[in-house]
């Protein structure tokens, strides 16, 4: 099995080490991620500037490429520029912090393993509740063995999941529980602040949603202490409310009567042409003409 490993949180992050030793027993594992922390990134790609890597090493081994650009820009390139096939499986983590809820939406976590899955490749999201002594190995080898039963279950079509595990997991006897992604949304609170130089800036305290009691999600399941296994889709569009828009006529007959209205107006986009600049030959030798 070819591997792919990425992050949000740089190459150099301890998770990410954590969780290449683990998935090196299913396979070769090949590593691209961030030169520098992406956290909250989303799916953000780079266009307007060009990508800078470098490889890195470890002793005599070579332990990875380091991108200057997002996780979703390392599984980019990682696919079409360094693996050397396809890969079987892409996975992202293991982040410090959980990314459950609508912080899958913001995760640049998520986001890398979201862009395996666009090239069609199996892909899993790994994140491990925060903790400043975060026990990274042990979260790693709980991972490796539910993507290695992932692996034996799932059908043959490629899927995105997104593995969370609470510090608690790590205590007892752990619990996998397959549940929906929690959409509710959180408290959004600025707790306004001063510099040493009395300007003002804002940090953000926003608060988890309340848990409704019955109802089973990631954000419930965590706080019960169990490790929780959602499977994604990149589709977002919402099936139902296009079926009941099929039927829907729209009026277009002023047209016409509108692009008059921006001619009238001036509305028009300019047209930028480029100067044609005189090279200095072209100077001398119409002055010598």
């Amino acid at each position: 099995m070819l591997i792919l490993l990425t992050n949000d949180d740089g190459i150099y992050a301890p998770g990410l080490a954590a969780m290449e030793r683990p998935l090196r027993e299913l396979g070769e594992v090949l590593v691209v991620a961030p030169a520098a922390e992406q956290s909250g990134v989303g799916h953000a790609i780079t266009y307007l500037t060009p990508l800078t890597v470098k490889e890195v090493y470890r002793g005599d081994r070579r332990w990875g490429w380091a991108v200057e650009g997002s996780p979703a820009d390392c599984v980019k390139i990682g696919v079409t520029e360094f693996c050397p096939r396809k890969p079987d499986l892409v996975v992202s983590g293991i982040n410090g912090g959980l990314n459950a809820g609508i912080n899958v939406l913001y995760s640049g976590t998520v986001a890398a393993a979201i862009e395996g899955a666009f090239f069609g490749i199996t892909s899993v999201a790994v994140s491990l509740e925060y903790d400043e002594h975060a026990r990274f190995a042990a979260a790693a080898r709980l991972a490796q063995m539910i993507i290695q039963q992932v692996l034996d279950k799932k059908g043959s079509e490629p899927q995105l999941y997104n593995l969370n595990i609470p510090t608690a997991a790590l205590d007892a006897e752990p619990e996998v529980r397959v549940v929906p992604m929690d959409v509710t949304g959180y408290t959004e609170k600025y707790e306004k602040r001063y510099d040493p130089w009395g300007r003002p800036y804002y940090w953000t305290v926003g608060r988890p949603p309340r848990i409704e009691p019955g109802r089973q999600t990631d954000i419930s399941a965590i706080a019960q202490g169990c490790v929780t296994l959602t499977p994604l889709d990149f589709n977002m569009t919402k099936q139902p409310t296009l079926d009941q828009m099929r039927s829907w006529q729209f009026s277009l007959d002023r047209v016409d009567e509108l692009l008059e209205t921006e001619e009238t107006l001036g509305l028009n986009r300019p047209v930028v042409r480029a100067s044609r600049s005189t090279a200095p030959d072209d100077r001398n030798e119409s002055s010598q003409d």
